[in-house]
């Protein structure tokens, strides 16, 4: 058997709509010693990430914690756990990721019904609450930021929509937490997920997730105990949540006081998720908001000084990433190749209508920070013009830096 070469994974800078690099501190947590997962230590750190996510999200809720797992993966378990098979769920699509919403809740056995915007729009809080007469779903799923447009789905007020019409109200948080404003409770929002590897400056595989008093009573009223493990006289109620590891219930026992037995925690992310929290909780999470939008503004600026024409509803994009569409007869796939040989700079393209129409540029996580947007821009400026597009010299660094004058950037 040939032995295989130790890894040795290129130096890239990760200014696509994720992941990103993660920041460095992450990282060395994660090389920390492993332990049990009912070792002392171990528990008092999982108490701590609770903690740490309920300031992230905004929230009170008890139920905060992680799901092992990319951000999918806490997306399914809240949809899985939430909806009973043959409710019906209303999903507002202005997205790829509006559509992944949507084929979820069909694969857990939901009556789903959508609403479109073009991609580059967002919703109205009257076209949400016309869908919600129409339709009287038991649970709306709509994603805050989604990547795909880099639109920022405005939440505010739809909460309070969703309760008077009796709805729980689920939001996919995965790309817009820590670089956007995100309220759990001001919002009413009963259940919300996120991944690492976007504004959190982690890696991919952890995914963390709060739950309302009012979804943690929808959960348990599926109650369904694993064999083994329960306890003598169990009773098993409700219609049992179809996916073993991803049954909330289940997992928010783990979590609990009880520490029910459930999967061996995947310790070197809970370490990762923690470090995540903790540095924005270092930082404070209005800070690092800001941090976002300031680096968001000063990439888009430069991009506009490369001659660069944006996508979308501005007034409502994400702070931390931003679409521009590719000139008319330039290979798009060959610019953002020769960053990644020439540059070792990575951005990206999109999905479906938007595939090799536009490059989305992200600022976010470790990587919403001046080098990181200056030395992107740059970069860009030279493969257009390795690609025999004509741009103003200097036009994208002097832009942003205009942006990064007036917000007291020295």
């Amino acid at each position: 058997m040939t032995a295989a070469a130790q890894i040795n994974p290129p130096t890239r800078l990760l200014m696509g709509p994720g992941p990103i690099n993660a920041d460095p501190r992450v990282t060395r947590a994660m090389s920390a010693a492993l332990v049990g997962q009912y070792d002392p230590a171990m528990t008092a750190y999982m108490n701590e990430t609770m903690g740490l996510y309920r300031e992230v999200f905004q929230t009170r809720n008890e139920a905060t914690m992680l799901v092992d797992g990319t951000s999918r993966a806490g997306i399914e378990a809240a949809l899985v756990s939430l909806v009973v098979p043959g409710q019906k769920v209303l999903v507002p699509v202005f997205g790829r990721f509006g559509l992944l919403l949507q084929e979820i809740g069909e694969r857990v056995g939901a009556d789903v019904v959508t609403i479109h915007r073009p991609w580059g729009e967002v919703f109205t809080p009257e076209e949400i609450e016309a869908a919600l007469e129409e339709h009287r779903p038991d649970v709306v799923a709509m994603v805050q930021g989604d990547t795909s447009t880099t639109m920022n789905q405005p939440l505010e007020g739809i909460g309070e929509l969703c309760r008077r019409h009796g709805a729980l109200l689920y939001v996919d948080v995965t790309a817009s937490i820590g670089g956007n404003t995100f309220l759990a409770d001001q919002w009413q929002i009963d259940a919300a997920t996120a991944g690492l590897q976007k504004c959190l400056a982690g890696p991919s595989g952890s995914s963390p997730i709060t739950l309302s008093e009012r979804a943690v009573e929808v959960i348990r009223s599926r109650k369904h105990v694993e064999a083994g493990i329960a306890a003598e006289g169990e009773t098993a109620r409700g219609e049992r949540i179809a996916s073993n590891y991803f049954d909330l219930g289940m997992i928010l026992d783990y979590w609990g006081p009880q520490r029910l037995n459930h999967h061996t925690e995947a310790t070197s992310m809970l370490y990762a998720a923690r470090e995540c929290a903790r540095l924005i909780g270092e930082e404070g999470v209005a800070e690092t908001v800001e941090r976002h939008r300031v680096n968001g503004a000063a990439m888009a600026a430069g991009l506009d000084g490369l001659g660069l024409e944006r996508f979308g509803d501005q007034e409502h994009r994400m702070n931390n990433v931003v679409a521009v569409r590719i000139p008319e007869g330039l290979d798009g796939d060959a610019v953002r190749n020769g960053l990644l040989e020439n540059f070792g700079i990575e951005i990206g393209t999109s999905f479906g209508p938007l595939h090799g129409k536009v490059w989305r540029v992200g600022t976010m996580g470790y990587n919403a920070r001046p080098d990181a947007v200056l030395t992107t821009l740059s970069a860009i400026e030279s493969q257009l013009r390795l690609a025999g597009q004509g741009v103003v010299a200097g036009g994208g660094v002097g832009a942003a830096l205009e942006i990064y004058s007036d917000a007291g950037l020295r």
